[in-house]
Order: structure tokens, then C-alpha cells, then sequence
């Protein structure tokens, strides 16, 4: 059951286009899995059209863009979905993706273990950000951390908890250097998240705390 969710200010920045697009992929992906969050973004997008469309009435416009987009919007819709829904792959496990990732999906590299029975692989999103799928088996576990930046994740499928709360798929999380925890899973088919930073991270505790020199290698 999904329990974490974007605010309503994210989720109508959203709609009105008028949010980072890390946020965006993010929070499109979490409204994929969550009927709740979709119903919410279509509401404000209908507002939103509605305000557009009265300020066009009050408004010239130009015959030839009227003309332009009337044929534009009666084109048929071309159906471009491939006949395989990409699916993300580790040792013979197979996981579906939300559809607002599934174009990532070709552009995820290798899995390389972490620490222990945690693995990474990253995603070409573009841009500053590093993206990866992170998969904790049952008993994984990443050490306890803090940002140096912001990280936004999805829980994908699985469940987890990190000494804050408890998550299940579909849940949306946004830390940053005010939140401390200690990301593990114990549930019997593990846990993939998908994960943006925009900065490594800081380990805070025990013998972690000397992996702080090489957190760029979580950076990549």
C-alpha cells in the first residue's frame, strides 16, 4: 500500500509544468503506480487547461494558428508503444518499471555490488544528476547516511525500511542533509528503487564513516 507521496504543491507544480525535470520523472513515475496521486494531477490539469482556454478567449489569435492547430489535433493518434514492455533484469530476476521509466531501461548500465547484498546499476538521464536502480536483497543494506545534496527515490517494487519509516512500492521519498537513515530490506524478494542525487552521499556512522573519502564511487 502506498503511503508517501509528493506534496500537493509538487504534485501541482507538476501539473502545470513548472518543476525540475528530476522531480518530474520522478513524481510522473510515482503517479503511474498511485491511482490517488494520478486522479489529483489530472484535476489540476484540467483546471490549469480550463484557465488557459479562458484566457485565449479574451485574446486575438491568429486564423492561421487556429487553422494549424485544428489539423494538428485532429491527426490519429500513432501507437509507438513497443510490443515488449522493457523490464529491468538482475541473476534472472525480471522487474517491471513504471511506464514514465521504461525509456530508461536501454540506457541502464551494468550491475555492480555495492557493499554486501546491495547492487547498482546507473541510468543515463542526462544532465548533472546521477540516477541508478539500487536492489537490496533480503538483508541488504545500505550504511547509514546523510545527503550532501537532495536524493529522490521510488520504491519500484519490494519493500524496505531505513529507521524512519517503512516503505512499499510505489512510495515516493525526498531527503536531504536533514534526513539520517540507514536504507535495508528484509523482505523475501528484496527491494529495487530507483534513486536521483545530485550530490554523494555522507556516511554518519562506525566504520562507514571511512568510506567518506571514495562516496564519489556512489556518485557515478
Amino acid at each position: 500500500m502506498i503511503k508517501f507521496h509528493p506534496t500537493d504543491k509538487q504534485l501541482t507544480q507538476f501539473a502545470e509544468g513548472n518543476i525540475a525535470a528530476t522531480q518530474a520523472l520522478v513524481i510522473s513515475a510515482h503517479c503511474d503506480m498511485c491511482p490517488q496521486c494520478q486522479e489529483f494531477v489530472q484535476a489540476k490539469s484540467r483546471e490549469f487547461a480550463k484557465d488557459i482556454e479562458n484566457i485565449h478567449t479574451h485574446e486575438h489569435t491568429d486564423p492561421a494558428f487556429e487553422k494549424m492547430l485544428a489539423e494538428i489535433t485532429a491527426m490519429p493518434v500513432i501507437d509507438v508503444r513497443p510490443d515488449i514492455t522493457p523490464r529491468i533484469e538482475l541473476d534472472g530476476k525480471f522487474f517491471d518499471v513504471p511506464k514514465p521509466l521504461q525509456r530508461f531501461v536501454k540506457h541502464t548500465g551494468n550491475w555492480s555490488k555495492l557493499l554486501g547484498k546491495v547492487w547498482q546499476a546507473p541510468v543515463e538521464i542526462g544532465g548533472d544528476y546521477v540516477a541508478n536502480f539500487i536492489y537490496m536483497e533480503k538483508g541488504g543494506q545500505v550504511p547509514e547516511h546523510t545527503h550532501k545534496g537532495n536524493e529522490l527515490t521510488l520504491v519500484v517494487n519490494g519493500e524496505f525500511s531505513d529507521g524512519i519509516n517503512d516503505y512499499d512500492s510505489g512510495d515516493f521519498l525526498m531527503m536531504d542533509n536533514e534526513h539520517v537513515h540507514a536504507p535495508m530490506s528484509e523482505a523475501k524478494e528484496g527491494c529495487l528503487v530507483f534513486s536521483i542525487v545530485d550530490q554523494p552521499l555522507q556516511f554518519t556512522s562506525g566504520l562507514a564513516r571511512l568510506l567518506n573519502p571514495f562516496s564519489h564511487l556512489f556518485f557515478k
